[in-house]
């Protein structure tokens, strides 16, 4: 019967932490242009136009800055979760499941580089 795995061997954590680093520059990029939407108001040269299209306009404005805000949020918590990968990677501890203590199966690690919990353990949480 083969033993089964502990942890990601060195090699495998490498490969997992250029993907990482590859993600947390594409998200940075992508909270940049987020940021810089929510700056750069862009008037559209309504000032002379009648007062009730003005208010719609101040309506959708206002509520484009709170999803921009709501979309930071999220940017950033996904770069705070990648970077927390980064470091569970270095203690090598990357890839275990915080609740079952088993490997999460290096497909799953792919399509979610931050994942902490293995598919098991997070259905128990249902």
């Amino acid at each position: 019967m083969a033993e089964e795995r502990v942890r990601y061997s060195d090699a495998e954590l490498q490969e997992f932490k250029k993907l990482i680093l590859s993600k947390i520059d594409k998200a940075e990029k992508d909270l940049t242009m987020i940021n810089e939407s929510f700056i750069n108001n862009q008037n559209n040269g309504t000032d002379d136009t009648s007062p009730t299209f003005k208010a719609f306009e101040e309506g959708a404005e206002t509520l484009s800055k709170e999803q921009n805000a709501i979309l930071a949020g999220r940017q950033e918590k996904f770069i705070r979760d990648l970077k927390h990968a980064l470091i569970r990677i270095e203690n090598k501890t990357y890839g275990v499941c915080r609740v079952t203590g088993k490997l999460i199966p290096k497909e799953r690690l792919m399509a979610v580089p931050h994942a902490t919990l293995s598919i098991e353990a997070k259905n128990m949480q249902r």
